[in-house]
């Protein structure tokens, strides 16, 4: 089977870290588009309201749903639930609670608070959830909040800047989650130019990847990309050299 790959098209980043980072609806239809085309098979994004702010409200959820939805019919897409866009747990439950467009997926970082009970409301309304690991910590928090098996997949995602430490960190999350005999498939990325050495590992395990301006701005030679399609490319690369070079 050939291992997933996840478009993530803008998450925090500034455009003064990248040029191209997409955050209206129009922007994000046109990326989602591109990020399909160059290989990618499920969307992650971060919608912004009108005032350039992150935002989990209705109305900027919906506006980017049904843009990206028009563009790429059929893709699945994933929205943000980070406590970094709403830090105030009960206030994050009643924005997403009140979403009558509702995405496919949704990534939820296990290690925040009141993150189970916002998976559970989700999964009550057949959202799916990509529990995000960004620790051995959330690993370990993950496996004892028992929702495993009512989630879509397991996305690894250390955020270490040193490439080498990124590296050992995805392990150890990894090695929490299989030895708790955690099924999922698994979706291996980083952060920065580090995020290129956890795929190359992930990819030589068999495991999915993400790639996109949310999670790295350079290229595996730390050059710029002109975007998220060419990010999203390369990715696509790498899955294809790993599956020619496999037994």
């Amino acid at each position: 089977m050939t291992p997933l790959l996840e478009a993530c098209l803008n998450g925090e980043r500034t455009p003064d870290e990248h040029p191209a980072i997409p955050r209206t609806p129009e922007e994000l239809a046109t990326d989602s588009r591109a990020a399909v085309d160059a290989g990618a098979a499920v969307l992650h994004l971060h919608p912004y309201d009108e005032a350039g702010r992150q935002s989990l409200a209705p109305d900027p959820c919906a506006a980017a749903l049904e843009a990206v939805r028009a563009a790429c019919p059929g893709t699945p897409i994933s929205l943000s639930t980070s406590a970094a866009i709403e830090p105030v747990p009960d206030v994050r439950l009643k924005l997403v609670a009140a979403w009558e467009v509702l995405p496919d997926l949704v990534t939820a970082n296990q290690g925040e608070p009141g993150i189970v009970e916002l998976c559970e409301h989700l999964l009550a309304r057949e959202v799916g959830i990509e529990a995000g690991l960004l620790s051995a910590d959330d690993a370990r928090l993950f496996v004892a909040a028992g929702i495993a098996d009512r989630c879509t997949r397991v996305l690894v995602e250390p955020l270490d800047a040193e490439p080498e430490t990124a590296v050992a960190h995805a392990a150890e999350m990894e090695s929490i989650v299989t030895e708790a005999g955690i099924e999922l498939e698994q979706v291996h990325h980083g952060d920065g130019i580090a995020t290129w050495a956890v795929m190359r590992r992930g990819l030589a395990r068999a495991h999915g990847t993400r790639a996109g301006l949310e999670d790295a701005t350079v290229l595996p030679d730390g050059s710029q990309p002109a975007g998220n399609a060419e990010l999203v490319r390369t990715a696509a690369e790498l899955i294809a050299q790993f599956a020619q070079d496999s037994p």
